[in-house]
């Protein structure tokens, strides 16, 4: 008789408005107006938008000018990522007080596995109940949270009753709830997929589900076998804790267009010595590195080169991005600039993976 495989609980918790909320925290004269983190009235992408704003359509990585004309009343506030590390370190100082298993997707969002916990809590919804009220009293910041029994319908379910609210979806519920799911709330299918659907006569969980195998693998390729085991609440991927970063990265978007050499390479200075600290902080080097340059009619270009040797000295990051920038000319003045590091050495270090190997016969929620 083969083994019952154990139903994991698992919690998905999302801060509500992360970046825009530690600034209303920090600044209380920006409570209950709308706020948009990185931009400005001119130049530059909406980072982050507070509930005030977002009423009027404002929204991350919308244009600075679009913003204003959304909502006039609209104020700017320069990102503080310092800041925000920090306030994200301490929420998962939190969440480590319930589980090991804590996978990080940003510094506003991270899986939990709950199946066994240090609490000895069978309620995987109490817990998150909890957490998300102990975030509240010891940092001073809402979050949501979504709990089910895989990532894939946790992740769903945390923007249910957002901000400041949490949806449990128990495994006798998971069917219905796909079938019912508006195609556009299945996490990971983006614009572009969900029109397609749309074209196909698939708009919800349930439409999703009529396709075979082979009609979804014929139209989607290999992400058809995806969409054919997620609307069936099928979600085998485990919580990892100890994810690898696969990139590190810094960008400037300019007041005004850049046209000149000098001016450029003074940014690019201050980008590599921002590159540069980061991975030093993280205590990690990269082989490839990888210039954005934005033009002003805002069509992007990348160039890349791999060294044979790992990088996280300011002066190389600063050489290496200035031979890409003059690799080839210029089509036009420029928006932007940024510098992203990958192939760290990070992915040839060993990752141990926390398996649980119980069985649980009661899920508990």
């Amino acid at each position: 008789m083969s083994e019952i495989p154990p139903v994991r609980k698992i919690i998905h918790v999302d801060m509500d408005a992360f970046y825009a909320s530690v600034e209303q925290m920090d600044h209380p004269e920006l409570k209950g107006k709308p706020i948009a983190v990185g931009g400005s009235e001119k130049r530059g992408v909406v980072s982050a938008a507070s509930y005030e704003a977002r009423k009027f359509g404002v929204k991350s990585a919308m244009s600075g000018i679009q913003a204003i004309r959304n909502c006039p009343e609209l104020i700017f506030v320069k990102p503080r990522f310092d800041r925000y590390h920090e306030i994200s370190k301490k929420i998962r100082t939190i969440f480590y007080d319930y589980t090991d298993l804590v996978e990080p997707l940003s510094l506003d969002e991270a899986y939990l596995d709950v199946t066994n916990n240090k609490k000895g809590n069978p309620s995987a919804s109490l817990l998150a109940k909890e957490i998300r009220e102990r975030i509240l009293k010891e940092v001073g910041l809402t979050a949501s949270a979504g709990i089910s029994i895989n990532k894939f319908i946790a992740k769903v379910a945390s923007d249910y009753n957002k901000p400041n609210g949490q949806k449990t979806i128990t495994p006798e519920e998971v069917h219905e709830f796909l079938e019912k799911l508006d195609i556009r709330k299945f996490y990971g299918v983006g614009k572009v997929t969900a029109e397609k659907m749309y074209q196909l006569g698939i708009f919800t969980g349930k439409d999703l589900k009529s396709k075979s195998i082979e009609y979804l693998e014929a139209h989607f390729g290999k992400s058809g076998i995806h969409y054919y085991n997620i609307v069936r609440g099928i979600d085998k991927s485990e919580v990892k804790p100890n994810r690898v970063r696969k990139s590190l990265a810094a960008e400037h978007t300019f007041n005004e267009n850049l046209s000149s050499e000098i001016f450029m390479l003074e940014r690019l200075d201050q980008i590599a010595n921002e590159v540069s600290k980061r991975l030093n902080k993280s205590k990690v080097a990269g082989k490839t590195l990888s210039l954005k340059i934005k033009y002003s009619d805002f069509t992007l270009q990348t160039r890349s080169k791999t060294l044979h040797y790992y990088i996280s000295d300011k002066s190389l990051i600063f050489e290496t991005a200035k031979d890409l920038l003059f690799q080839e000319k210029l089509n036009n003045s420029v928006r932007l600039l940024g510098i992203s590091i990958s192939n760290l050495n990070t992915e040839t270090k060993k990752i141990l993976e926390q398996k649980s190997i119980s069985v649980q016969l009661k899920f508990g929620f």
